[in-house]
């Protein structure tokens, strides 16, 4: 239940406690992939809890749920280069019989050049709330879309499974940012280890969650006929 919980918010303990859970349980399966077996025992740990928190990250996405900005990385706004128009007085500024002569001007003492500057602005990606959506690009978080073609063959729309989020209608957390995050702790597991064993090890994890939700949906079923 712990899962299930943590995953709709209703208990940040539930939460912490599905992490460690799953962690428990890698622990006691990692061996089976030699790169994982390999670790040293001290590290092992380290990079079971990292790998069931993204793994739990990834089962509690859904289209509703927000992720850091990909382009301001939370800060909400970003550097960016203007050029402005300034006035400089290189020979000093006009003095103050030259706004009172006729056939004078102060613009005479003025000598205007563009500067580069760098400014904040508002993060574009964001409006400069720090946080994305999670939901589809293509389908808008519904999980279906209009397929073009075979509208236009049938006079008609005809609506199908999203093919750019699968049908979820959300993005999933990429894989790599769990490798890239056990990457700060240990150098033994490389790049081709991880898509050729651990990816996989690191996927049956997240399905992992999804099995106990289907276990706790079966048990709260019956508590409840």
């Amino acid at each position: 239940f712990s899962a299930f919980l943590g995953k709709m918010g209703i208990s940040m303990n539930d939460r912490v406690r599905a992490t460690e859970l799953l962690a428990d349980y890698a622990l006691s399966r990692c061996d089976r992939v030699a790169a994982l077996r390999k670790l040293p025992a001290e590290i092992k740990p380290v990079v079971m809890r990292i790998m069931a928190s993204y793994a739990f990250e990834d089962y509690a996405r859904s289209a509703a749920s927000k992720k850091q900005c990909p382009c301001c990385y939370g800060e909400k706004f970003i550097e960016s280069i203007v050029f402005t128009n300034k006035v400089q007085y290189p020979d000093g500024k006009p003095p103050v019989w030259a706004k009172c002569t006729k056939g004078v001007y102060p613009s005479y003492w003025e000598e205007w050049k563009k500067v580069r500057e760098v400014v904040k602005v508002a993060c574009p990606e964001c409006g400069g709330k720090g946080e994305v959506s999670t939901a589809c690009k293509d389908c808008r978080g519904r999980g279906v879309a209009i397929h073009r073609e075979e509208s236009v063959k049938r006079g008609m729309p005809v609506i199908r499974d999203c093919q750019r989020c699968g049908g979820r209608g959300y993005e999933r957390l990429p894989s790599t940012e769990a490798f890239n995050a056990i990457c700060e702790v240990t150098n033994q597991i490389t790049r081709a280890s991880w898509e050729k064993t651990v990816k996989k090890f690191y996927d049956a994890l997240v399905t992992r969650f999804d099995i106990e939700e289907a276990w706790a949906e079966r048990q709260l079923k019956k508590v409840t006929r």
